[in-house]
């Protein structure tokens, strides 16, 4: 199984299960469109500071010890979605939670069971890259290598895309 469809199972999941009256979007095998999926991750890297904004802000909310085991080579320590939810903060769990089109609980949830593997996936080595993760966040969903603009822009989200189609 690959990342995308690791990801999509893990939000999807988080969003939806055991609400048998709210079926899972169209689109994947994991029922979570990965246009969706591309675009939130994009926007969570965006919106917190890459890879390293993201760590700093978990540290910053006591979260500092799981957030290294996803770092590490080991096994992932899980977070409560509240905490998670709290460490990143409302403005960007509401930005999460209009992305996935639900509320904050369950966007926290999703990011709570997505974000252990992502961060684990994007620091192999056990540590941060030079670049803040986006070349291998490229790599890991088909885009191949970043611009070297500093950030990720609506280019590199659709090089990943792209590349992810056409892997499909």
């Amino acid at each position: 199984m690959g990342l995308l469809d690791s990801l999509v199972g893990a939000a999807t999941n988080a969003a939806f299960g055991g609400q048998q009256n709210n079926p899972p979007a169209q689109g994947s095998p994991g029922g979570l469109d990965p246009q969706l999926l591309i675009g939130l991750i994009g926007m969570l890297m965006n919106n917190a500071g890459g890879l390293s904004g993201i760590l700093s802000k978990l540290q910053q909310a006591g979260l500092g010890d799981a957030a290294a085991s996803w770092v590490g080579t080991g096994a992932n320590q899980p977070v409560s979605p509240d905490a998670l939810g709290s460490a990143l903060g409302p403005d960007l769990m509401d930005m999460i939670a209009r992305q996935l089109g639900g509320n904050q609980q369950q966007a926290a949830g999703t990011m709570a069971d997505l974000l252990p593997g992502l961060i684990d996936q994007l620091t192999p080595q056990g540590q941060v890259p030079p670049d803040n993760g986006l070349d291998a966040l490229g790599a890991l969903l088909g885009g191949g290598q970043r611009g070297g603009n500093g950030g990720l822009d609506a280019g590199d989200l659709m090089g990943m895309l792209g590349g992810l189609m056409g892997r499909r």
